[in-house]
């Protein structure tokens, strides 16, 4: 199996990709960050991703996505998603739950919550970082599990990743997206 994995989150001024109730708000939602998650989903082989995370566009029902739960301990199809293979970590490792969902290789887009995104920490060649520094979400949901402790940004250094140059997605509302890559 050849994989090369990539992360992509939105976050807050303050780190925070939800909001208290652990829901993405609509002050985090932009068009500009949307579009660019939907083109770099729709090039992958496969999503991963927890229960409570999804991405919600026209293409989603044709993608390959893995669900991590702790409700079952069998890989299994999602009976509510035939592309989606509900996958258990403590029960099976990632490339068993890839040769059951009949993925051997390509780009693999891990799209969180936060313990998946930390699960995949030391696999990632780049992680997308997008970031709506005019958004604060109090109490909210860390994009990692060591956020707000530490900065979004010091959780990626201190796992061997490297900021590149920032794209603007969206000037209005100065939306970026910083690609993070291993070296």
């Amino acid at each position: 199996m050849s994989f090369r994995f990539e992360g992509y989150v939105i976050v807050s001024a303050d780190g925070m990709l939800a909001d208290a109730r652990h829901v993405m708000p609509d002050s985090l939602k932009f068009e500009g960050d949307k579009r660019f998650f939907e083109e770099a989903l729709d090039r992958v082989a496969l999503i991963v991703h927890g229960r409570h995370s999804h991405e919600g566009q026209p293409n989603s029902p044709k993608r390959k996505r893995l669900i991590l739960t702790r409700k079952i301990k069998a890989l299994t199809v999602d009976p509510e998603m035939p592309n989606a293979t509900l996958w258990n970590p403590e029960h099976a490792n990632f490339e068993d739950a890839c040769a059951f969902a009949d993925v051997a290789s390509g780009t693999v887009a891990i799209i969180g919550g936060p313990v998946v995104f930390d699960m995949f920490m030391d696999r990632y060649d780049t992680f997308w970082l997008s970031e709506a520094p005019q958004v604060r979400l109090p109490g909210g949901e860390g994009c990692f599990t060591d956020v707000p402790a530490r900065t979004p940004h010091q959780v990626l250094a201190a796992h061997g990743l490297n900021p590149g140059a920032k794209l603007m997605l969206e000037a209005a509302h100065d939306i970026t997206v910083t690609p993070w890559r291993r070296r």
